[in-house]
């Protein structure tokens, strides 16, 4: 029986300072020299993805912005995408401008992968998430916002307080065109409001690996309520001890926590290819 394991990035394999404990590094990476299925599936960028899973050996395409791609981590090959129809992209341009609130815009322009967004109306929130990728090929800073939503669009990342993101939530996710999450940052006190194309889940995207990889089995790792889709279509699904209580509920069980290699652990007692005692 050949079994796909599947886990959530951020509070989930990786630890509280955003990287991949050396512990889980050398587990799963014997454990997909063994053959494991194994892949992640995050809300970042593939770019993002790489440098925060540095270290990590995998064999399998990846699924990233939330299910939109899936992706083959070392050639960037797109196996997988999902993009906004020209009358979706131009509803939610129509509702941010009228918000008055300036999204990071994901798309491509001119066959060139970019994250655009009005450098005049830069947040707190924004600010930080640019510092934290200096030197990113796909950032298209606009000084007057002229063009921000040019090009084929994937996704669109709102960051700010709750309340002003609140009202966009309540628009994007009662409209069947479009999915969108609302939740706070970890371990930060903004929000983050992302909507993108109703199909792409990370539910829909571990589907499609399954079939393309002739799995019989998904067993799933995470730590938030985004996961919870994932948890519905998994045959078994574990949460992270510091998980979301929503997610625990809806968990097959619970692990130890992502500072403390509670992912790979399981994986080392449980996974097919596992031989107990020999790492």
């Amino acid at each position: 029986m050949r079994t796909l394991y599947v886990t959530d990035l951020d509070g989930t394999l990786l630890n509280t300072k955003d990287r991949i404990n050396p512990e889980s590094l050398r587990i799963i990476n014997e454990l997909v020299g063994r053959g494991m299925l194994f892949t992640y599936a995050t809300a970042r960028s593939l770019e993002s993805a790489c440098v925060v899973a540095d270290g990590l050996t995998l064999t399998m395409p990846v699924i990233v912005y939330n299910g939109a791609f899936i992706m083959r981590p070392d050639t960037k090959e797109i196996i997988s995408s999902l993009f906004f129809t020209e009358e979706e992209a131009g509803f939610v341009r129509r509702i941010l401008e009228q918000a008055r609130i300036s999204p990071l815009v994901y798309s491509f322009v001119q066959g060139r992968e970019r994250v655009s967004w009005n450098t005049v109306r830069e947040n707190e929130g924004i600010k930080r998430y640019l510092s934290k990728r200096k030197g990113d090929q796909r950032l298209r800073p606009l000084e007057d916002g002229e063009g921000l939503y040019g090009g084929n669009v994937f996704y669109y990342t709102c960051i700010g307080e709750k309340e002003e993101l609140m009202p966009l939530y309540e628009i994007f996710s009662g409209d069947e065109r479009f999915r969108c999450t609302l939740q706070q940052e970890l371990y930060r006190p903004e929000y983050w409001c992302e909507v993108m194309p109703r199909k792409a889940t990370k539910a829909e995207a571990i589907r499609t690996l399954k079939n393309l990889w002739n799995c019989d089995r998904i067993v799933s790792f995470g730590d938030a309520i985004n996961d919870i889709p994932m948890f519905r279509i998994s045959d078994e699904c574990y949460a992270v001890e510091n998980a979301v209580p929503e997610l625990k509920q809806a968990a097959t069980g619970i692990v130890d926590s992502n500072d403390r290699d509670g992912v790979a652990k399981w994986l080392w007692e449980n996974a097919e290819c596992s031989r107990k005692g020999e790492i």
